[in-house]
């Protein structure tokens, strides 16, 4: 079926992104301090600096409307012919670090939003008529904007009106289904049914408003100062000072606090996950939807924080590890006592290296899922991706595993010491990237260890989801014929390198406080063969079709993306222990071309690729849910591909988990059922199981010449 795309307006994605900073006074000198660092950053530290002219400012105009009103929500034409007089000024505004654009379109936002706040009651409050013939179109980039407040107010109207029939559907059909297993169930009537999806829509939407309230001037300042500097690629960004921290939480697994994700509604801070291995998990101190009331350190009083924002009630309840925490806590019950927790460091086990055995009748072989190259930037001796996976391969071998599936898939990248460093465990020495650097300068990344913790069969999976560290591994593993390549046709194409710019460095004397951080793109790195990944990824040996391989979302479909090139190639030897490369690549296409499922998910891809270019709905009831059922009717088909089994066993490796330092025997329950249904989940994988056919024809002993002669007789 479509997803819906309206439930949620654009700009909360935008807003969870940012993160929200504490309140503090404006200070429109520091927001031209840090516009005059960025600029200055930019134009000298960038791989491919930009020319900030005229074409640059209406880029990055356009880029700022769509961020801060990309689906067309609260400007009026009016608005956007006033800001347009700044279209080609905005270079000229950076350049004497003037903030009148900024000032402008944020005021009028704020002014906007107001509006929109006063009257969605109102049109709320008024039932929705499903019998009419009308229709919503929801491709908002061709979509003009609204050129007065009656068609602004009728466009509401409609995303609500959209947003309630989809509830309103899904409460009427099980208001069926219950009658048809109950025919004594009296069902609700039409006219309940819509009252109760129209306050769902309500609750909605007042959440979203709830959301936008906690932003600060900065927070818009900050979509401002991005859609600056994306215009020179899209992984150049500017980090807040909260965000940074968040950044640097996210590439380690790990931080400083008590072990549970928050979340602020209707103005109650609530716990909704308890982090297994963390203090509040292995003290059994707190349960998902607890409440918590008040924050005191161990010295001082009690702060009440349900008024506070979200982000300023995090920072009071994290603290360094070993410090206590004393928290006010109502229960679910409705009691309400303190909690004292000692405050630890808390590891994100779902970022974590993780292994598990697979058995194939009499061979067994191993599989090492890494959902990202994490690193501690203060100190890589902490537990980083090479380190990890070193160990979950030598638990593999312990095991006796014939081969072994390094899966990257969905893997974003992460740190470029640690793909390097993780690479040399399949080789003997030799380059592993190429990467020049601003100024054209190149540098050749080598092992230099002689030592191979694994030379066995090696197949790596990636999908388009597999970008920049993973594709540097990838490309050299197939660059060497160490490994063969599972998966999408090519990876996500992310061939550049960032570093992170503290801009509290570039001054001296900074009295406005933390400035934050600046991810710019330095370098771009080349396969040792010379080629570059960027925006071509790395084509795998043999390719599976995924369900969204026509879905735009590689590097090629970003903004600004930097272009392809090549360079001269590095000097190096390629692997010369034959794995009967030409054999399995062979057979496995010989058997995927005879795979009814693989036909089914590429119909899957080309449904899924025609649904995503069709912005138009309904809202009379029974078009609505007559496409609604054509939709379900047509998916049938694809239902077998959710009962896919591998016929092989899946067990994954407690001694290998990494994720409770010092613990002998794993004695996390709720950890150790995580990893049971992930076992489970691989049965089900079809790519998986792919993977392990080819290492077993990787493995077999007689020549693969022999055997490629057999296919093709």
């Amino acid at each position: 079926m479509r997803k819906l795309r309206i439930l949620l307006p654009a700009i909360v994605l935008t807003a969870l992104f940012l993160g929200f900073s504490s309140k503090e006074a404006i200070n429109p000198d520091k927001d031209k301090l840090l516009l005059e660092i960025i600029s200055y950053v930019l134009e000298r530290g960038h791989f491919d600096p930009k020319e900030i002219n005229d074409d640059f400012s209406e880029q990055v105009f356009m880029k700022y409307m769509e961020g801060l009103d990309g689906q067309h929500r609260f400007f009026l034409q009016a608005d956007i012919i006033n800001f347009n007089r700044f279209k080609n000024k905005i270079d000229d505004e950076l350049k004497q670090t003037t903030l009148t654009f900024f000032e402008l379109t944020y005021d009028r936002l704020m002014g906007r939003m107001d509006q929109v706040k006063e009257f969605y009651n109102e049109i709320l409050d008024t039932p929705f008529d499903f019998d009419i013939q009308e229709t919503i179109d929801l491709e908002y980039d061709k979509l003009p904007y609204a050129t007065n407040l009656n068609e602004l107010k009728n466009r509401w109207r409609k995303r609500f009106k959209l947003s309630t029939l989809d509830r309103f559907v899904s409460k009427k059909e099980e208001e069926q289904k219950k009658f048809k297993e109950d025919p004594t169930y009296k069902m609700k009537s039409d006219a309940q049914l819509e009252v109760e999806a129209r306050e769902l829509t309500r609750e909605n939407i007042k959440d979203y408003f709830d959301l936008i309230n906690e932003l600060d001037r900065k927070d818009w300042f900050s979509i401002y100062v991005n859609a600056i500097a994306e215009q020179f690629d899209p992984h150049t960004f500017y980090f807040a000072p909260e965000e940074k921290d968040r950044f640097d939480t996210n590439m380690s697994g790990t931080y400083d606090g008590i072990g549970a994700r928050l979340q602020k509604k209707n103005q109650e801070v609530k716990i909704v996950e308890v982090i297994s291995g963390g203090p509040v998990w292995r003290d059994k101190l707190l349960d998902v939807g607890d409440i918590i009331l008040k924050v005191a350190q161990a010295t001082g009083d009690a702060v009440e924080i349900s008024g506070m924002r979200l982000d300023d009630a995090i920072k009071l309840i994290k603290g360094p590890s070993g410090t206590q925490v004393i928290l006010t806590i109502k229960r679910v019950d409705g009691t309400i006592e303190e909690v004292a927790i000692t405050r630890d460091v808390v590891q994100l086990e779902e970022v974590y290296a993780r292994s598990s055995l697979i058995q194939k009748g009499d061979k067994t072989f191993g599989l090492i899922a890494l959902p990202k190259f994490y690193i501690n930037f203060e100190d890589y001796k902490e537990r980083n991706a090479a380190t990890d996976v070193k160990k979950e391969l030598e638990q593999l071998k312990k095991k006796g595993v014939s081969g072994i599936v390094l899966d990257l898939r969905n893997n974003g990248g992460g740190s470029l010491k640690t793909v390097v460093d993780m690479t040399g465990y399949f080789i003997e020495e030799g380059p592993i990237v190429q990467v020049k650097s601003v100024g054209n300068r190149k540098e050749v990344l080598s092992d230099t260890d002689p030592a191979i913790v694994w030379d066995g069969p090696l197949v790596v999976l990636v999908n388009e989801f597999s970008a920049s560290a993973s594709e540097i591994l990838a490309a050299a593993l197939q660059d060497y014929k160490r490994a063969i390549v599972l998966g999408s046709k090519q990876t996500f194409g992310k061939g550049t390198v960032q570093n992170m710019v503290d801009l509290n460095r570039i001054i001296s004397g900074n009295t406005y406080g933390d400035l934050g951080a600046l991810k710019i793109t330095t370098d771009k790195f080349y396969r040792i063969n010379g080629g570059s990944t960027q925006l071509e990824g790395v084509k795998s040996d043999v390719v599976i079709p995924d369900r969204y391989q026509y879905v735009d979302m590689g590097e090629k479909d970003q903004d600004n993306p930097l272009a392809w090139d090549r360079i001269s190639p590095a000097s190096y030897r390629p692997w010369t222990k034959d794995f009967n490369f030409q054999y399995a690549i062979e057979n496995s296409k010989a058997r995927l071309s005879n795979n009814t499922m693989i036909s089914l998910i590429e119909e899957q891809a080309q449904r899924i690729k025609a649904q995503q270019n069709d912005y138009t709905y309904s809202l009379n009831y029974q078009e609505f849910k007559d496409e609604q059922d054509a939709d379900r009717a047509a998916s049938k088909k694809f239902e077998v591909l959710n009962k896919f089994s591998s016929p092989y066993d899946f067990t994954w490796l407690p001694e290998a988990d990494l994720s409770l330092k010092g613990s002998a025997v794993f004695p996390n329950k709720d950890y150790a059922e995580k990893r049971k249904r992930w076992a489970e989940d691989l049965k089900k994988d079809l790519y998986i199981s792919e993977a392990v056919n080819i290492l077993e024809d990787m493995s077999t002993s007689f020549s693969g010449n022999q055997k490629v002669a057999q296919i093709k007789q």
